[in-house]
């Protein structure tokens, strides 16, 4: 049958070629070895164990399986937060820049201004590889990304947004002119491609047979599902977080994941598309292929739908490399997204640039040492800081004065609040303390206390309270 076609295979509906295969050993005609190429297939609002190799013991995805069966796991790869409730925009630009927003303070809007600028000038991935040889090409949604840094790229693609996010298989516009490219480029320079696919953010739709690989009623819930977060975290009627009413129902969200998983499997397959093509032209074993995420997106967990919050379901993202030099294994160390950047340059033999808050987890990816980070700083708008090392996780929400603290060894799903426990007390301060540490590294200037907390009690609005906040978001956008 399809589904059981579509499983394993995965350059088309009808074809033999599996994902057991895809990976197998490369054409026999392909040129001799030179400076790798690079590919970054980059999703939009997906969790960590959002990939089947990865755990997810429903979604279908083996594309990504196959290239988490070759490569490196990366298991506690972060995006650092965000500056505005569209993380995807910081995200990206602390990506393709090695570094954090707070850097950014000459770029932010005048009072009033309209939407996010966001950094342009001084050192970006793009101007780094074309410096070491490469020839690159960005191709993704143009909505919440790094326009600035992104027209550094030689060749500069944007997709219809609505088309791919609506026509029912995601990721086609991009795999299509990709494979294009691909089969048509005369140059000889390695290419550096950075392909952020629009999916899975909503609105999620995939064709019949992507959704039919799922039955919805056995798909299960998070484990760290609640039908409302039990307090006021700042950012509970963001736009993400009205897109169901509360209390959010198990049909609800498992309504959402199907969309989602089915999403994520088109998605997979399109990028398993372009891998074959790399196969079929003699470059798949002279290329590094990395698989990331701009953050994660809450569906169900904690009460929450989006990705406007510091558990590890907003801002956790899957990583995996895989390559020439690359061994298969896994490791937990802790990173930011931001660290790809220049971890790249460092396994392509390509300087790094001074003065950015990137740091190359080379040295982890070739088993010389264990982590080259102790220690993750978050923060999101003026709402919500976090910090962690490779146990503990402190989580503070300065507008109503609250704290959770979660031991993540024993609770990986961050589902009990430590902070309360006299017993850990010290724990608390001690992390307080690290957290003001981390705000000065970063500038952040942030209280983490106030004078007059908001009540940390949270009732959801009435549908009449609803559609007069659309009505005003509405207008305020017309200004």
């Amino acid at each position: 049958s399809s589904r059981r076609r579509h499983t394993r295979c995965l350059s088309d509906w009808s074809s033999d070629v599996c994902s057991s295969d895809l990976f197998a050993a490369g054409n026999a005609a392909a040129a001799e070895p030179k400076r790798a190429n690079v590919l970054f297939l980059f999703a939009d609002d997906m969790r960590a164990d959002s990939v089947a190799a990865l755990g997810n013991p429903v979604v279908k995805t083996p594309t990504l399986d196959a290239l988490a069966q070759r490569g490196f796991v990366m298991r506690n790869a972060y995006c650092f937060g965000g500056n505005s409730a569209a993380v995807c925009t910081p995200s990206r630009n602390m990506l393709l820049s090695g570094n954090a927003y707070f850097r950014w303070k000459d770029f932010q809007p005048p009072q009033g201004a309209k939407g996010m600028l966001s950094p342009g000038d001084g050192p970006n991935w793009p101007l780094s590889m074309q410096a070491a040889g490469y020839e690159t090409y960005h191709e993704g949604k143009r909505g919440n990304t790094a326009l600035l840094i992104q027209a550094k790229f030689e060749h500069n693609l944007y997709i219809n947004e609505n088309q791919d996010r609506t026509g029912g298989e995601p990721g086609k516009q991009i795999a299509d002119d990709v494979t294009k490219f691909l089969k048509e480029r005369k140059t000889d320079r390695p290419f550096f491609m950075y392909l952020a696919f629009g999916n899975p953010h909503d609105p999620r739709v995939a064709d019949k047979k992507y959704m039919d690989l799922y039955e919805r009623d056995k798909i299960p819930l998070p484990r760290n599902f609640l039908p409302q977060h039990p307090f006021d975290n700042g950012e509970m009627t963001v736009r993400d977080e009205a897109l169901l009413p509360w209390p959010r129902t198990e049909a609800a969200v498992r309504k959402e994941l199907h969309e989602y998983y089915a999403t994520i499997t088109a998605m997979d397959f399109h990028m398993g598309r372009i891998i074959a093509a790399l196969k079929e032209l003699g470059q798949l074993d002279n290329t590094i292929i990395l698989f990331s995420a701009d953050q994660g997106i809450a569906i169900g967990s904690h009460g929450l739908l989006g990705k406007q919050n510091l558990y590890d379901a907003g801002m956790k993202c899957p990583l995996v490399f895989a390559g020439p030099g690359i061994p298969h294994s896994s490791s937990d160390a802790l990173l930011y997204l931001l660290d790809i950047y220049p971890t790249v340059l460092d396994l392509v033999g390509a300087a790094k640039p001074s003065g950015i808050d990137g740091q190359s987890f080379r040295p982890v990816l070739t088993g010389t040492t264990k982590t080259v980070r102790n220690e993750l700083f978050f923060a999101y708008r003026d709402v919500q800081r976090a910090w962690r090392d490779d146990r503990w996780k402190l989580i503070r929400y300065p507008q109503v004065n609250m704290t959770q603290l979660f031991d993540l060894q024993a609770d990986p799903d961050e589902m009990k609040n430590l902070a309360e426990d006299a017993a850990h007390q010290p724990r608390v301060e001690q992390m307080l303390a690290k957290l003001k540490d981390q705000q000065a590294k970063y500038t952040d200037t942030l209280p983490l206390t106030v004078a007059n907390p908001k009540p940390a009690a949270w009732t959801p609005p009435s549908a009449e309270e609803r559609a007069k906040q659309k009505a005003a978001k509405k207008a305020e956008k017309k200004k």
